[in-house]
């Protein structure tokens, strides 16, 4: 294996270690320390993030304070696949809410396409999803949750505007 495979392996790596810790303590604002300084996050609704701190400031108020990012859970690999000549990972995301009090496992999916500098350095972050896909699975969410007791009242004006 040559020095820049091990590098984007080793940064992939780190970038999903960093993930799952961040699932388990919820502190969100760690999430932008896995990127350079002048990295760029490139979210297809939300928009062009630049910067750490821009990453900071929009994923903390997107897992932490805004629903439904605040329900989900984790966020592991389907699949990846390594692009070594542009050091870049590309992967399948499944995006997993919280037990909505049944026991079912709601999630959706989204392409994500990291990309690395030659030192390991997370410098781009883009996430390709469908919007529409991911308002029907919070909908089913929200519905089980309602049912079962566990939706915040965020959680229930979203089942009402999202058509109950």
């Amino acid at each position: 294996m040559s020095e820049n495979e091990n590098v984007l392996q080793s940064g992939f790596q780190r970038y999903l270690d960093k993930v799952e810790e961040i699932c388990q303590t919820r502190n969100w604002s760690e999430f932008a320390d896995i990127f350079t300084e002048d990295a760029t996050y490139c979210e297809h609704v939300y928009g062009d993030f630049n910067g750490r701190e821009e990453i900071r400031a929009w994923i903390v108020k997107t897992m932490v304070d805004e629903f439904p990012g605040n329900e989900m859970i984790g966020f592991p690999p389907k699949w990846y696949v390594f692009d070594y000549p542009t050091n870049r990972v590309i992967l399948d995301v499944r995006n997993i809410m919280r037990d909505p009090g049944d026991g079912s496992v709601h999630e959706e999916s989204n392409i994500t396409i990291l990309t690395f500098d030659d030192e390991g350095g997370l410098i781009r972050e883009e996430d390709i999803y469908n919007p529409a896909k991911f308002a029907t699975m919070t909908r089913d969410w929200c519905r089980v949750a309602d049912a079962h007791g566990t939706l915040s009242e965020v959680g229930q004006r979203m089942l009402k505007a999202l058509g109950g």
